[in-house]
């Protein structure tokens, strides 16, 4: 399911905040092992959750923010109802997934990069995209 809606900063357990920087895509570990300390992950909810993540920093980094070490990238989680939702926010200007290229179309399948979106559509249960003075990724994983 995808939606559009706004970010609530206040609704989440926490939020850590890092530049720009290619080398920030690990801040992924960080969110996933501050999360496993207080609940268990299956194995392949695990991957899911890593993959989705990486990716969505990923994007912030280099699409939204465009490397730019003046900008951040927050990301926001919060745990409840065995539910794990993860919020990442870049100062960019956004963009509409639907315009994305499907990546499995055959004039797509040898480009380098448009994988990002098309995955996380794909391992998140429910995907959201708001614009808050930047683009924000919500990703909802049931655990």
């Amino acid at each position: 399911m995808v939606m559009y809606t706004d970010l609530d900063k206040n609704k989440y357990d926490d939020v850590i905040v890092f530049t720009s920087e290619f080398h920030n895509i690990s801040y992924a570990d960080e969110v996933i092992e501050k999360i496993t300390q207080s609940v268990t992950i299956k194995p392949d909810i695990f991957g899911n959750i890593l993959l989705s993540l990486s990716e969505a920093i990923n994007n912030a980094i280099v699409h939204g923010n465009q490397f730019d070490s003046t900008k951040s990238v927050s990301v926001y989680y919060k745990l409840s109802n065995n539910c794990l939702e993860i919020a990442v926010k870049d100062e960019g200007e956004g963009f509409d997934y639907k315009l994305v290229e499907d990546p499995t179309e055959l004039s797509n399948v040898e480009k380098l990069s448009g994988r990002g979106v098309f995955i996380i559509l794909n391992l998140a249960d429910i995907v959201e995209f708001s614009y808050d003075n930047g683009q924000v990724v919500k990703m909802v994983f049931n655990l």
